[in-house]
């Protein structure tokens, strides 16, 4: 199939399909004329790189373990355990920090409707 049906029949954008491609997870058949050809197999290999991009991981990171899942279940795949950990240490230290920085934007909020509402009222 081509570029352009792999793209419709997987809802990712061609530029997507040529980036997936450049960081070799997604690899294609060069027709003679220079089109890619992708086996119906590609769709699957899209559908899982999708997959793993909604769960934050990097194109990087796929890359170092999508021909292991793609042949075998995600539990036989050594490398996926260690990242998704990494992945949700990292997430929780983002949803901490943003934590703090929800509080001390409320404090402020609050600091500043008392000081208005003083000035009002004086």
């Amino acid at each position: 199939m081509k570029i352009s049906e792999l793209a419709q029949k997987t809802g990712v954008s061609v530029r997507s399909l040529r980036y997936y491609e450049l960081q070799g997870l997604l690899v294609p058949v060069r027709q003679a004329n220079g089109y890619r050809e992708y086996s119906p197999l590609a769709v699957e290999t899209v559908e899982t790189i999708k997959l793993y991009l909604n769960l934050g991981l990097s194109t990087e990171e796929i890359a170092g373990f999508l021909n292991c899942v793609l042949k075998n279940k995600e539990a036989f795949c050594t490398e996926v355990m260690p990242l998704y950990e990494s992945k949700l240490a990292d997430i929780e230290r983002q949803l901490h920090q943003l934590t703090q920085i929800k509080h001390n934007l409320e404090e402020r909020i609050a600091s500043i409707r008392k000081e208005q509402e003083e000035s009002r009222e004086g």
